[in-house]
C-alpha cells in the first residue's frame, strides 16, 4: 500500500523541480555546461575595439547582400529568417579576415543546430562566438523567449571566448524581407531563465494502451 505522506513528498518534489529558475548569469550556465569562459568584452582594449570595428563592418555587409534580393523564408514572421541570415555574416566575417565556419562540437562533429551559430577567428588568432537573429519593430520589447540554449552531451562551446549576439531588424515587402538595421551585442551581463519540462517520444505517446480510435 502506498503511504499518502510519501505521494506528497513526490508531488512536492516534482513541483520545486518544476519551479522556473530566474536570472541565472549566462557565465556561469556557459562554465557548467562547457568547462569555458565567456570573455568579457573591453572598449577599452585595443584587440576588442579591432574586432569590434570588424563585427559592425561585417554586420553593415551582410545587410548590403541581403538586400540585393532579400529573404523569402518559409513562413511570414520575420524571426524565420534568422537561419539564413547566417550565411552572409559567415561570408562576410571571412571576406574581412575573420575564418568564420560553424562550430565544432567537442567530439569533432560540425553542428549547425543550438547554440551559438557561429565560431570565427578574429585577427589576433582568438576564438570568438556570434549567435544570429532578427526582430522587428513591433517584436522586439516582446516578452516572449528569443534566446534559447539547451545542455548537450557533445556541446559546441570549445574554447574560451568573447560571445556575441547580431540580431538584424527585418521588414516585410512584396513577401521577401529586408534589413534595416542592426543591433550588435554581448552576452557577458545576459542572464537567462530555466523552464523545466517533461516530455516523451512517439514510441511512448503512440503505444496501444493509449489510443481510444484510430481510422483507417
Amino acid at each position: 500500500m502506498v503511504d499518502d505522506e510519501y505521494v506528497k513528498q513526490l508531488e512536492d518534489v516534482i513541483k520545486k523541480m518544476l519551479a522556473p529558475l530566474k536570472d541565472i548569469p549566462l557565465k556561469i550556465v556557459i562554465k557548467s555546461l562547457s568547462g569555458y569562459d565567456i570573455i568579457d568584452f573591453d572598449r577599452s582594449d585595443p584587440k576588442d575595439k579591432e574586432l569590434l570595428d570588424c563585427l559592425i563592418n561585417t554586420c553593415k555587409n551582410a545587410m548590403q547582400s541581403i538586400n540585393l534580393n532579400g529573404i523569402k523564408p518559409k513562413s511570414d514572421r520575420p524571426n524565420e529568417a534568422g537561419n539564413a541570415i547566417e550565411p552572409y555574416v559567415k561570408n562576410e566575417l571571412t571576406k574581412l579576415g575573420c575564418n568564420a565556419h560553424t562550430p565544432i562540437t567537442a567530439s569533432g562533429k560540425e553542428k549547425s543546430s543550438g547554440y551559438p551559430d557561429i565560431v570565427f577567428t578574429d585577427k589576433t588568432g582568438r576564438e570568438n562566438y556570434l549567435e544570429c537573429k532578427t526582430f522587428n519593430e513591433n517584436s522586439l520589447n516582446s516578452s516572449l523567449r528569443s534566446f534559447y540554449l539547451s545542455p548537450s552531451n557533445d556541446f559546441k562551446i570549445t574554447a574560451n571566448a568573447h560571445h556575441f549576439l547580431v540580431s538584424f531588424e527585418m521588414e516585410k515587402r512584396q513577401l521577401r524581407f529586408y534589413a534595416k538595421g542592426f543591433k550588435l551585442l554581448t552576452l557577458e551581463k545576459l542572464n537567462v531563465d530555466v523552464k523545466n519540462e517533461f516530455n516523451t517520444n512517439n514510441k511512448e505517446l503512440y503505444k496501444a494502451e493509449n489510443i481510444l480510435f484510430e481510422y483507417p
